[in-house]
């Protein structure tokens, strides 16, 4: 799986009129791993919301980006300890911090479950469609394919992005519209980091998922009623049980 660049930021205000003419300075930490080659100590100075000078740890020095700018660029520049201080933050507060991250976080993974099932195609152009759901994984990179009788799919699919759930899980959807055959096997196939092989969830045919929900609906309706039924009966024969017959004249 390919590594992607990832970045934690520190954030420095400090209020300098009454107007509200704004001063901060924003510190940030970009990497793919926690080696220090793959690392970048970035400092940022805002004035007023534009960005006017910056230190990276991959130039060494501070850039101006305004006329102001380059004139503070020019004199911290001038402070060899001042950068050489910047440059030691980027082992100093990045790895230190990356180590932590990865070992709490960025090292873990989580494995996907999948659901499988049928819905109405739009537009009528295929008669049936398969939706291969998978939920809960993490890290979000993850490939999801389909098989029939054991060939890839590659015509008719579609996914959706993989979706964030905003508790680091992420989930995805997959569509497959298709024309059943007799006797085919269909199969949804999740490929993640937590997973040591491909995950494969065959679908079953057998029965539409709508027709299995209404005989499960009307089964649990027909339980119903006849518990309902024998209570009325055994309420009938209790009262039946205590009336007092009286002869008439």
């Amino acid at each position: 799986m390919a590594s992607s660049f990832i970045s934690f930021s520190l954030l420095f205000i400090s209020l300098y009129t009454a107007d509200g003419f704004r001063s901060f300075g924003l510190d940030r930490c970009v990497f793919n791993s926690t080696d220090l080659k793959d690392i970048e100590y970035i400092r940022s100075q805002y004035y007023n919301k534009v960005e006017y000078a910056r230190f990276s740890s991959s130039v060494g020095r501070f850039v101006g980006y305004t006329e102001f700018g380059l004139k503070q660029a020019e004199y911290w520049n001038s402070d060899a300890s001042y950068l050489a201080q910047l440059s030691g933050d980027k082992e100093r507060y990045c790895q230190h911090n990356i180590e932590i991250d990865y070992q709490t976080a960025l090292d873990k993974s989580a494995e996907p479950y999948v659901r499988l099932h049928s819905v109405t195609p739009p537009g009528g152009h295929h008669p049936s469609m398969l939706v291969c759901s998978v939920f809960d994984f993490y890290p979000k990179h993850i490939k999801v394919s389909w098989l029939r009788d054991g060939q890839e799919v590659t015509s008719d699919v579609t996914s959706t992005d993989e979706l964030a759930d905003a508790d680091w899980y992420y989930q995805i959807h997959s569509h497959l519209e298709y024309t059943p055959r007799s006797g085919e096997k269909i199969s949804c196939v999740v490929e993640h980091a937590s997973l040591k092989e491909p995950l494969i969830t065959d679908w079953d045919p057998s029965m539409p998922e709508s027709e299995r929900n209404k005989i499960a609906i009307g089964a649990s309706g027909l339980i119903l009623g006849l518990i309902l039924s024998l209570a009325g009966f055994i309420y009938y024969k209790r009262k039946a049980r205590g009336r007092i017959l009286v002869p008439s004249n």
